[in-house]
């Protein structure tokens, strides 16, 4: 662990930590087939992590970016999939304490950070992935008091189990200025979802088309004004990249925990995975990458919550190189269990699977490349 954490921090770790080994680490295969369980994140809930930023006035914890990391990593030792999941609800309850007005906050945060409420958000389309800005999803007035929705989103975690859409959608011209983010009950009419996606990794969890036809919904639901929403967006995205990284930087570090105690017991040639100097060089080596994640991570963490003028730029570095890190340590993980690693009892291909997607989503590493350059290159 990273050092200068505080005695709070020390302890939201053991409570992450504890929880992750005792409730998510045993069922997270099992998941995979039966998918996410709802009782399992009202219990997170119950110990703050549903609504790890949001204001302790609507039932939040108030917590920095910082200490989101450290919960973050800690869960993902348990499962990826639901430590990654809700992450993304974690955002959507921001993005709405952070710019929804007084009544939109009292109206849903207390559900949401309970988790009796469940929300999903909604950017990416099949038609914008990395180019975000040229979202095509409409909500036209109708009249003062509605907007009619239409359009569609692909690879939306939880479509279908979430209560609540946080959507980002057209209201006015194309580009990043016409964007505004409007908030979709799963109630509403003309909201429907396509088949569970069959996916590589995060198989606990339901991801799939999320289709808006005429749907309706009150002008009320828009959080801020029109035309906010790209920037709101892209504001939620530091701190979404440095939950990602954390996500894989915990996935890594269960990866190696497991390779650690298989090397020591698994014996070739007379002597065990861990007696041969080429095991303990590779163990060396993960060790040491899993450190330098923690420490960029954690920086970025800190930066992103003092507002610092680079903080975007660390945390589009931190994603980038602990995203990437984190695959090559748990393929490394896999390796060093030979055959064995590649069977699903051991649960190392799992992680190495799961891991895969966090080089691409919250913005593609080479995404991540372009706004690190963008910012060196500013004069």
């Amino acid at each position: 662990m990273s050092a200068q954490l505080t005695e709070d921090q020390e302890l939201i770790v053991e409570t992450a930590r504890s929880f992750a080994q005792e409730k998510l680490r045993p069922n997270a295969a099992r998941w995979e087939e039966e998918g996410l369980d709802r009782g399992v994140l009202q219990e997170l809930a119950g110990l703050g992590f549903g609504g790890i930023y949001v204001g302790e006035e609507h039932g939040g914890s108030g917590l920095s970016r910082l200490d989101a990391a450290l919960i973050f990593e800690e869960l993902s030792r348990g499962c990826i999939a639901t430590a990654a999941f809700l992450s993304i609800h974690n955002m959507c309850s921001w993005m709405i304490d952070s710019f929804g007005s007084e009544e939109q906050r009292a109206e849903w945060l207390p559900k949401l950070t309970t988790m009796e409420k469940i929300a999903s958000y909604c950017l990416t389309e099949p038609g914008s992935g990395s180019d975000a800005g040229a979202l095509r999803t409409t909500a036209k007035a109708d009249g003062n008091s509605q907007y009619v929705i239409n359009g569609s989103k692909a690879f939306i975690s939880g479509a279908g189990f979430s209560d609540m859409y946080v959507l980002m959608c057209r209201t006015g011209d194309d580009g990043p200025k016409g964007v505004s983010t409007v908030l979709v009950p799963n109630e509403t009419k003309g909201l429907s979802f396509g088949k569970n996606e069959d996916k590589m990794g995060w198989r606990a969890q339901p991801t799939a088309i999320v289709t808006f036809e005429d749907c309706r919904v009150p002008v009320e639901n828009r959080i801020g004004p029109e035309g906010e929403g790209f920037k709101y967006a892209m504001k939620g995205l530091d701190g979404g990249r440095l939950n990602i990284a954390a996500c894989a930087l915990g996935g890594a570090q269960d990866a190696l925990d497991r390779a650690l105690g298989y090397v020591k017991e698994r014996k070739q040639f007379g002597k065990r995975l861990a007696d041969f100097q080429n095991t303990q060089f590779v163990l060396a080596d993960m060790e040491t990458e899993l450190a330098a994640c923690r420490a960029l991570l954690h920086a970025a963490a800190r930066k992103l919550d003092a507002k610092a003028p680079d903080a975007t730029k660390y945390c589009a570095m931190a994603k980038r190189f602990v995203t990437d890190a984190s695959f090559k340590v748990a393929d490394q993980a896999l390796q060093l269990h030979g055959g064995y690693g590649y069977l699903a009892d051991y649960e190392v291909e799992r992680i190495v699977r799961d891991l895969r997607v966090h080089r691409i989503l919250e913005g593609t590493n080479e995404i991540m490349r372009v706004i690190v350059s963008r910012e060196m290159l500013k004069e």
